[in-house]
């Protein structure tokens, strides 16, 4: 087997890339994370509608937001112009992330393969493999950004808004025109965070944990 340099730089972006963007894909893709909050919010009571509604209306929007129907629906609620056009955009960042998930997860595969072919395997930089690096540094930014969010998560609410909708603000929703928002309230987002974090940190200490594994076996 030959170290590669080229083959650590490819792999390390690769493994951080498909990290993320499974751990984000993990609230958009299970839907029972949300059916758990409809009885623990009391949103039957806080907004009116019936268990099944709510499903239904959610349902709707996730189908929407992940490419499944064509046309905005939110169930029995109506919906503005406005508001629509927000859920595009967050149809356009879903898919974008579900696009990065394949493609990184195709990608790895594929550059493995090769070097499999060609007898390749990482150089290792400083004793630790493209894994270790990946995870070291995403987990490192996440839990920075993790910390500023838990100080004020309405802030980093905010701020997240504004850098992923730039100069729009169709996100902040009206409940009279767009009742939608009374279904996916703010702390339903704030627990979609968490735990897209925790399973970031597990996956980047479960990398970190079998490079120093490995790392002793050569030893």
């Amino acid at each position: 087997m030959r170290d590669s340099r080229l083959l650590a730089a490819l792999l390390a972006p690769l493994i951080a890339l498909l990290v993320l963007s499974a751990s984000v894909a993990v609230p958009i893709l299970c839907r029972p994370f949300y059916y758990a909050h409809i009885g623990a919010m009391n949103l039957p009571a806080r907004t009116g509608l019936s268990q099944a509604e709510i499903r239904a209306a959610y349902d709707q929007v996730l189908d929407y937001c992940t490419g499944r129907t064509e046309d905005f629906s939110a169930g029995v609620l109506p919906f503005s112009a406005s508001g629509a056009e927000h859920f595009a955009d967050v149809r356009g960042l879903f898919l974008l992330d579900l696009g990065v998930l394949a493609g990184s997860a195709a990608a790895l595969a594929a550059v493995m393969a090769v070097a499999r072919r060609r007898r390749l395997r990482p150089r290792r930089l400083l004793g630790r493999g493209p894994g270790f690096w990946a995870a070291l540094g995403l987990g490192a930014a996440f839990l920075a950004v993790g910390g500023l969010a838990a100080l004020d998560f309405e802030r980093a609410f905010t701020v997240f808004h504004t850098l992923f909708f730039p100069g729009k603000d169709n996100w902040m929703f009206d409940w009279r025109t767009d009742p939608v928002i009374l279904i996916l309230p703010q702390d339903f987002f704030r627990n979609c965070a968490l735990l897209v974090l925790i399973l970031l940190l597990v996956w980047c200490g479960a990398l970190i944990g079998a490079d120093l594994r490995r790392g002793r076996k050569g030893k």
